[in-house]
């Protein structure tokens, strides 16, 4: 299947896969769909709503099916039930996914004019379009729509920019803040929220998904359910092992931590594969998995009574977190790195 982008490039793009803005397909999350969408029609929809949940299960992708609903239906007491479906013929899904409809400002990190790359935070010049875009009246009265994605990104200036944008906000606007992490905003931005949070895809609904993005799934009910359990509910992380060598990676890993002698040349390969010019990607699906596996072995610890080595796995755990953030700020040899850890994972790894 041909796939031709609409929605503008952004900081978190996956080749040949729709961004939010312009995928259809809202799955999984019926609950918290119908739930604002009754308090839309009732005249309760808050002026503020907090979307929270792990990254990659469809956060924005609901941001924007409720865009696009209140849009359609300005009406609130003609409105369905439930987060109308998104016709990609229509004029307002193509104004919404290219980013050209009045009605709908979208907020993430800005490119850099300069270097031609994205920065590393949604700045507080981003915030401060809000105020324009609200200064402007709507032709027709409808709905404004202020999607913040993720509000986790906002540097200090950017979240107390916002939090004067939610004090006072305009009639029929909705602010929608995206949270990976709900706790790391502030609290006055929190408590100005009503929070809607949603879980994980379970892993029908993730392939579901991943079959109507044509991500490749691999072939077999096995190495779906493999990849599926891997993902732990997210469409961004399956795409990433499946795109760009994920599973790949984990089973290299299992395999040099699982010998029974340290596989210095197995080793070697797996940090040749994450550490080249082009494996950012890769580097970091390998810290994900090393990290993912310490603490799988950690609960396992814990759940069996050994106490002093739950809390040995947990300090590497930490250690790992800490090191690998270390080695991508200082640019340090991620090759060494990754041979580093894989011999500590190994060493761990042994009763």
């Amino acid at each position: 299947m041909s796939f031709t982008r609409l929605s503008p490039e952004q900081f978190d793009t996956i080749p040949e896969i729709a961004e939010p803005a312009e995928n259809a397909l809202l799955v999984g999350h019926d609950e918290a769909a119908a739930q604002v969408a009754a308090a839309y029609r009732a005249g309760r929809l808050h002026h503020a709503l907090l979307i929270a949940g792990p990254a990659g299960i469809g956060k924005a992708t609901f941001a924007f099916h409720l865009a696009e609903h209140l849009l359609a239906h300005p009406d609130a007491r003609t409105a369905p039930s439930t987060l109308s479906p998104r016709d990609p013929a229509s004029v307002l899904f193509r104004q919404i996914a290219q980013g050209a409809h009045p009605g709908v400002l979208h907020l993430t990190r800005p490119l850099n004019d300069k270097t031609k790359a994205f920065r590393s935070a949604v700045t507080v010049d981003e915030i401060r379009r809000i105020g324009r875009f609200l200064s402007m009246t709507s032709h027709d009265g409808s709905w404004r729509v202020v999607i913040v994605d993720p509000a986790d990104d906002m540097n200090v200036n950017a979240a107390n920019a916002l939090l004067k944008n939610l004090e006072e906000p305009p009639a029929r606007t909705l602010f929608v803040l995206i949270a990976h992490s709900p706790g790391a905003l502030l609290p006055t931005i929190r408590s100005r929220c009503h929070l809607v949070r949603l879980r994980p895809l379970e892993p029908q609904a993730l392939l579901v998904v991943l079959d109507h993005l044509d991500a490749g799934l691999p072939d077999g009910e096995g190495a779906r359910a493999a990849l599926a359990a891997r993902a732990g509910g997210s469409v961004r992380e399956a795409l990433l092992l499946t795109r760009y060598g994920g599973l790949d990676i984990a089973e290299a890993v299992a395999r040099v931590v699982e010998a029974r002698d340290f596989p210095v040349a197995e080793a070697w390969r797996v940090a040749e594969a994450v550490s080249g010019r082009d494996a950012a990607v890769q580097f970091s699906l390998f810290g994900q998995t090393a990290l993912d596996a310490v603490a799988r072995w950690a609960r396992q610890a814990a759940a069996g009574g050994d106490l002093a080595g739950a809390a040995a796995l947990s300090e590497l755990w930490r250690e790992i977190e800490r090191m690998t953030a270390e080695t991508e700020t200082y640019n340090l040899d991620k090759r060494q790195h990754a041979m580093g850890l894989l011999r500590r994972m190994w060493r761990a790894a042994k009763p």
